[in-house]
């Protein structure tokens, strides 16, 4: 049984359909990216997925369940945590309040929690008071993911989490990346530096045009020659 399963997702934003019939897999313990142009209905496909759109055909699985057009608060309570690429942290609350926002739905004592996220994100700690507004967006970007993981996801799904960084800082998110999958926590991500993410990836689907246009292991989209001409700038 796949971790996550959406099928033949047919969604968009009012009459403007821009998903066409797009199908995905996730495994347990997977990083799957999936990279093309801008307008493609990447960042629409995770949104379908976290109940933030209801597709109007097709249908979405996680764990065995049928969770299509589940509210997000629900989805977040089964393991299933999503990070939008922007406006994702509350900027006028410190960096620590930040992380007991991201725990709201866990009635435990979340204590132990928020010193292994630290522990994750050593850079945060060391500002735990400050506001996240004052922070860069690389550091924006780092709390935002520790913040989903304040209830101990099963799965990942990241919008651009590198989006507008520096070469360096885009390096150590995709290596804190590989560090929460080795923990245990599947990750689909959608990704602008399409050739870093793959590398890591297990697999990778190519979307264009709201539809899908390839899957295959990360490796072999790497290699193949059409898919670096086309979509990772040859």
């Amino acid at each position: 049984m796949s971790l996550l399963e959406a099928r033949d997702i047919v969604a968009g934003y009012g009459e403007t359909e821009i998903l066409h019939g797009v199908s995905i897999t996730v495994e347990k313990n997977q990083i799957v990216t999936i990279i093309g142009p801008n307008g493609s209905g990447k960042s629409t496909l995770l949104k379908t997925i976290f109940g933030l759109l209801r597709p109007k055909q097709g249908s979405v699985r996680f764990n065995g369940e049928d969770i299509t057009g589940t509210p997000p608060e629900t989805m977040v309570r089964k393991g299933l945590c999503y990070v939008p690429q922007s406006s994702n942290v509350f900027p006028s609350l410190s960096i620590h309040e930040n992380l007991e926002m991201g725990a709201f739905v866990r009635k435990d004592d979340y204590s132990q929690r928020i010193r292994e996220v630290y522990d994750l994100f050593p850079d945060l700690i060391k500002r735990k008071n400050d506001r996240a507004g004052t922070l860069s967006g690389g550091q924006r970007q780092m709390l935002a993911v520790a913040r989903a993981l304040m209830v101990d996801p099963v799965m990942l799904l990241l919008d651009e989490p590198s989006a507008g960084l520096a070469p360096n800082l885009v390096a150590s998110v995709l290596q804190i990346i590989i560090g929460i999958n080795q923990a245990g926590v599947a990750i689909l991500l959608v990704e602008q530096n399409a050739r870093e993410a793959l590398k890591l990836s297990s697999r990778g689907y190519i979307l264009a045009s709201g539809q899908n246009q390839l899957e295959d292991d990360g490796n072999k989209l790497l290699n193949n020659p059409d898919v670096a001409r086309l979509y990772l700038g040859g």
